[in-house]
């Protein structure tokens, strides 16, 4: 449904270039894109001009003048016009989801009234009662770097309950509407793992909770007035249009941090409206029915299948280095009374990853601070020595900040670092404020855990970063603001090439999904997932990277976006 017409050559002229190429006899392509600069991520063949394709399968990679003997009479053909052709991006931690048109986008903005504007705004548009629901707000993005509070909801929602979640996840503003309704005050104490930001001279609640404070919060919301099929109806177009946004931006693979509905995906690959490879996951425990039932989910959705898989089992181990919740060994420079909100103890990691490991899952653990990589790649060891040594590729799901010690055991224990190169960009603000100059030398140490022997994989975390892969790229090679800035980069000794990235925003994350074997490179025997972009992100100026725009993305041998 998503192709184009394409030019086709007359039958004629087919026969007599076939003629030309008798070394390929076979059934002639479903899709050949011709006049291309490939990069293809092979190191056995770097370079390349067409690829031929038969169903999912890439069956030719090669020149221009051998590829005509893979045309027929109905094959689709793209010419690229020498424009730039690479494998689909795969982002390997993605909070995935449809697309909501009623919550408050809030990324970037400076000015704190801006949320008391838009939360205005939406109270207008529904009844007393309802959850008014938005976020992405980053306070170091802020005139002032001060957390938001309260008052800035206060006065335009008296009646209504309001989340405003803080870029990351890791916190969330409300209103005293919420904070009323969950029965929290100035005694209220922090629950384990968690904090309720407290004013320092009345000792009231601000509307910041951070962690597992979150889970205190109870909105006692009245909900939209809506008939059973018109919430189906919105929930369907909010689906359609992420899925549209995905192609558009050149992702062919999702890998789900966390969560992801496998019966959803199935519908709509039933229905011929999934255009998007998605790995679902579990949460990481010990409880054996648990496991057993994520058994049954991975015998449904095998390791072995090409678009609806389950992946590995999921935990957070700490918070973030902007909430202030990262684990680390020392405590910040800029709360000296505070290092970080482990989020289980070290007890009960180990016998978390003890029982996954044994039952043959693969694990990947939140890991942001020091300390919380630490105690995760210790938990990786200990079942190697209980379990059994086995290519069992857990994760570091960040692994923003390490010490020096812990950057070999990556590779010694097949640790996979799955990174988030934005992370890098939009911490970096703050990031000595909050950890100082000598433990900021071991964030984001793509360069260093590269040449140590460590897999990567790259993603997003979306949405507490864009989904659209061109800015993990300018951050990769980089290592600037979104805005740029002159010099070098932060910490620049760090940055990547361009062909690096993009390898770990397609192999690498592969790999990580145990894959690589048939995604991630533009290579016979492959599947036919890619994408032609408008600009040679190789040789552009770094200025134009984010401004790249895709203009085929490809999956599975077929075109699901023409730009």
């Amino acid at each position: 449904m998503f192709n184009r017409i394409h030019r086709l050559l007359s039958s004629t002229l087919l026969l007599a270039l076939a003629a030309c190429s008798p070394e390929y006899s076979g059934p002639p392509a479903d899709l050949v894109v011709r006049n291309a600069k490939i990069v293809t991520i092979d190191q056995d063949h770097p370079r390349a001009e067409a690829v031929a394709v038969i169903g999912e399968e890439i069956v030719a990679v090669t020149s221009d003048a051998e590829i005509e003997a893979y045309i027929g009479e109905e094959t689709e053909i793209i010419d690229a016009a020498g424009r730039l052709m690479i494998p689909g991006f795969n982002d390997a931690h993605a909070h995935y989801g449809p697309l909501d048109p009623e919550y408050i986008e809030l990324r970037y903005i400076t000015d704190k009234n801006v949320i008391t504007e838009r939360v205005r705004e939406r109270v207008a548009q529904v009844e007393p009662g309802v959850l008014i629901r938005g976020g992405h707000w980053e306070h170091e993005m802020f005139t002032d770097k001060q957390w938001p509070t309260k008052e800035l909801l206060d006065e335009v929602a008296p009646d209504n309950p309001v989340s405003l979640s803080r870029a990351d996840g890791h916190s969330t503003l409300v209103n005293s509407y919420v904070i009323r309704a969950s029965g929290i005050a100035k005694d209220t104490p922090d629950p384990p793992g968690g904090e309720i930001q407290k004013d320092p001279v009345t000792g009231e609640p601000t509307g910041i909770f951070k962690e597992s404070a979150q889970s205190l919060l109870r909105y006692d919301a009245t909900p939209v007035d809506r008939t059973p099929e018109e919430r189906a109806a919105l929930r369907d177009q909010g689906w359609e249009d992420m899925l549209q946004f995905t192609r558009s931006i050149g992702v062919t693979s999702i890998q789900h941090a966390g969560g992801g509905d496998p019966e959803l995906y199935q519908r709509l690959m039933d229905e011929g409206r999934l255009t998007v490879r998605v790995d679902v996951d579990g949460r990481l425990t010990a409880d054996p029915q648990r496991l057993a039932r994520y058994d049954e989910l991975r015998q449904q959705y095998p390791r072995q299948g090409n678009w609806i898989r389950f992946g590995y089992l999921k935990e957070f181990m700490d918070g973030t280095l902007g909430s202030g919740t990262a684990m680390f060994f020392e405590p910040f420079e800029d709360e000296p009374d505070k290092r970080g909100l482990p989020q289980m103890s070290y007890e009960e990691l180990e016998e978390r990853v003890l029982a996954a490991d044994a039952m043959g899952f693969q694990i990947g653990i939140h890991a942001i601070g020091t300390e919380a990589n630490h105690w995760i790649l210790n938990a990786f060891e200990k079942a190697q020595e209980v379990n059994g040594v086995r290519d069992s590729r857990h994760r570091s799901e960040h692994a923003q900040v390490l010490i020096s010690d812990d950057i070999p055991r990556f590779a010694e224990l097949g640790v996979v670092a799955s990174m988030q190169p934005t992370h890098c960009i939009t911490d970096k603000r703050f990031a000595e404020k909050r950890i100082g100059l000598e433990r900021s030398k071991g964030a984001y140490a793509w360069r260093t855990l590269l040449d140590a022997g460590t897999h990567i994989a790259f993603g997003t975390d979306y949405s507490v970063e864009p989904l659209n892969p061109m800015e993990g790229l300018y951050a990769a090679v980089t290592r600037k603001d979104r805005l740029g800035e002159e010099g070098d980069g932060w910490f620049p000794e760090e940055k990547l090439t361009m062909e690096e990235a993009i390898e770990l925003y397609t192999l690498g994350s592969a790999y990580a999904q145990f894959m690589e074997d048939r995604k991630g490179m533009i290579k016979e025997g492959y599947l036919a997932d890619m994408v032609i972009v408008d600009r040679d992100l190789l040789t552009v100026p770094e200025g134009e990277i984010m401004q790249t725009q895709v203009d085929y993305t490809i999956v599975g041998g077929k075109v699901v976006y023409e730009g």
